[in-house]
């Protein structure tokens, strides 16, 4: 299994603002445990950061970690947001990975750490307008 110490943080620059940062990593592989072929996707991280931001670098080298792993896709992104979440404790954060298509099917798969009240604004909860915000996030809900 791929390592989680292969991640690097450095201190958040603004711990006082909340911020979105999202980073997306367009040549994700791994591969099939029933097959042995290799899958393919794009891997989204999005999150806003309480302390520790994720330094690139790591997260590159991280992320290429699962490319010989025999690993289905839950797993995979489950695995990616539980060593995020350990590494830098964000405020909010969700992980999406999406997976190019094999035998007629697409798949993509969402995990969400933190949860309303703990991303406000930064995260896409809460428009300017006081309106209702339909997001995948938000459910179409208002958080006030």
């Amino acid at each position: 299994m791929p390592d989680a110490a292969l991640l690097v943080c450095f201190d958040n620059p603004q711990p006082q603002r909340e911020y979105l940062i999202e980073h997306v990593s367009e040549e994700f592989t791994s591969v099939c445990p029933e097959t042995g072929h290799p899958d393919f996707g794009a891997v989204t991280l999005q999150y806003v950061p309480r302390h520790r931001c994720i330094e690139l670098k790591s997260l590159k080298l991280y992320l290429q970690s699962f490319r010989n792993e025999g690993i289905y896709y839950e797993a995979v992104t489950n695995k990616i947001a539980d060593d995020l979440t350990q590494a830098m404790d964000p405020v909010w954060m969700q992980i999406t990975t999406d997976w190019n298509g094999r035998g007629g099917i697409r798949s993509t798969v969402r995990v969400e750490v933190g949860g309303p009240g703990q991303g406000g604004a930064a995260a896409g909860l809460i428009d300017d307008d006081d309106e209702e915000f339909d997001s995948p996030r938000a459910g179409g809900r208002r958080y006030d």
